[in-house]
């Protein structure tokens, strides 16, 4: 997790068309209580992300014997009847967002925190859970809303206009802040201090509403406006700053916190400590308005936050200080 990242490409690819690789098929359910690695999944990071994220596959998390859980007989007969069925739910995610989630370059492998709470909750709820990588956010959140995902694990931000489509069983706390340059050559300090400068965000992302904004104001002020780059993967927003096509990439902390450890001496965490355009931000599970999983995952983590399993995962990945007390549903802040 710490090895030095391979050199960059001096150009590194623009977000491509949409990719979605279908899983592999499941295994039976006797297979996923005995194994705590048998999660599969699919999907992989852009080839020039590679260097960025290094090899997702060797990521070390929990020892699988800190995760298993005994299976819950009343939350597995709360499952909607097709899970049950197929002995499976099937989770949606976007691509890499560590150290929540790291897609291996081989399609199928994923780790990260996010897989470890997977881990868990499949052995608890008695299903198999299975990865699905789909291109961009808003392609997760339809696909939720469509019925084509059970859920995505997460942790997807919560905001009360997603909440319209879905709803959020949330298990972090999160802050957004930015990555630049070592030396922050643009002195940026805040989302104040971005007029004039190229900005990396994830598309669909709320960052991206955030600086929309910003550059907004910034042309009312007669300064220069954001020029705002947008990519459906975390990996090539924060190369384009890396090689210096953008001059930040304004995220979530706990992913850009990796990114920057991972870079050497390449980057640095400026504008922590600051609202950055946002209330309290929480993120989590996301599930279909009104779906029956809602309940269950709200009360299987509930479950793995008491008995300590959450805080190991979380302390294993570095994330002691994004960590709630307890879950909880839809807890986006709401103005007035």
């Amino acid at each position: 997790m710490t090895r030095r990242p391979r050199a960059l490409p001096r150009r590194p690819a623009a977000p491509t068309g949409r990719r979605r690789l279908t899983a592999p098929p499941v295994a039976l359910l006797a297979a996923a209580l005995l194994s705590a690695a048998g999660i599969t999944a699919c999907g992989a990071n852009p080839p020039e992300a590679e260097g960025v994220l290094g090899n997702g596959s060797s990521a070390q998390g929990v020892d699988a014997a800190e995760l298993r859980q005994t299976l819950d007989r009343g939350l597995h007969d709360r499952l909607p009847a097709g899970n049950r069925a197929s002995g499976k739910l099937v989770s949606v995610n976007n691509g890499s967002f560590p150290p929540y989630e790291i897609a291996g370059s081989d399609g199928r492998s994923l780790s990260g925190a996010s897989a470890d709470l997977s881990t868990a909750l499949s052995q608890l709820l008695g299903v198999r859970i299975e990865h699905v990588t789909v291109d961009g956010l808003p392609s997760e959140l339809t696909g939720i809303k469509a019925g084509r995902y059970d859920f995505a694990v997460g942790p997807v931000g919560d905001f009360p206009d997603r909440e319209g489509a879905a709803d959020f069983v949330d298990w972090v706390r999160e802050f957004v802040v930015f990555a630049v340059p070592k030396g922050n050559p643009r002195h940026i300090g805040s989302i104040a201090d971005t007029c004039g400068t190229k900005i990396s965000v994830m598309a669909g992302g709320s960052a991206e509403d955030v600086v929309k904004r910003q550059s907004a104001a910034c042309a009312q002020q007669g300064r220069p406006a954001v020029q705002v780059q947008s990519y459906k993967d975390q990996p090539t927003a924060i190369l384009a700053v890396r090689s210096h096509r953008a001059d930040a990439f304004f995220s979530s902390q706990a992913p850009l916190g990796y990114f920057v450890k991972q870079s050497g001496d390449d980057l640095e965490l400026t504008g922590t400590g600051k609202a950055n355009g946002f209330d309290d931000l929480y993120q989590g599970a996301v599930v279909g308005k009104g779906s029956p999983l809602r309940g269950v995952l709200l009360d299987a983590l509930r479950r793995l936050m008491e008995n300590g399993t959450y805080k190991k995962v979380m302390t294993k990945w570095g994330l002691a200080a994004n960590m709630l007390d307890k879950p909880g549903v839809n807890l986006a802040p709401r103005k007035g």
